[in-house]
């Protein structure tokens, strides 16, 4: 059994409003040289939770990461423009929080964070601030979101 100390939050930085599978992230991750999807679950438009790999499974979403933690991935993450943005639905929203609530219980030790928290603090400040994200995924501050699960 991994030890998880890490539940991690990422977009598929798609456009809002644009539906996307397991299937067809797992098509999208085999093509970039990945064994498959990456991610544990995938949160559909509808709030559907799809099962990716397996949690006793090593992910692929947090290069550096991955031994010790669970992946989530909501389908979204830009605007019509192509900009980051939260585009979570309530469905989504919820669905998500209820994830988040049974992983917690199974690995109440672990830490919610999102992709974009485990950019590096360049300036050593202790803080890692929007202008030191690698990435803006998943688009929201999930560790302030869900600091109280």
């Amino acid at each position: 059994m991994r030890k998880i100390t890490h539940i991690v939050i990422h977009c598929t930085a798609t456009v809002s409003g644009r539906e996307f599978s397991t299937k067809d992230i797992d098509l999208w991750h085999k093509k970039r040289g990945w064994k498959g999807i990456g991610y544990h679950y995938v949160i559909k438009l509808d709030g559907t939770i799809e099962q990716g790999r397996p949690e006793y499974k090593i992910g692929a979403h947090v290069k550096g990461h991955n031994r010790n933690s669970i992946g989530i991935v909501y389908v979204g993450g830009l605007n019509k423009r192509l900009s980051p943005k939260d585009t979570r639905n309530r469905k989504q929203k919820r669905a998500l929080k209820s994830l988040l609530l049974n992983l917690k219980e199974k690995y109440p030790q672990a830490e919610i964070l999102g992709h974009r928290d485990f950019s590096r603090d360049i300036n050593k400040n202790g803080i890692i601030e929007p202008f030191e994200f690698i990435k803006a995924c998943p688009c929201f501050d999930a560790q302030k979101e869900y600091c109280d699960l």
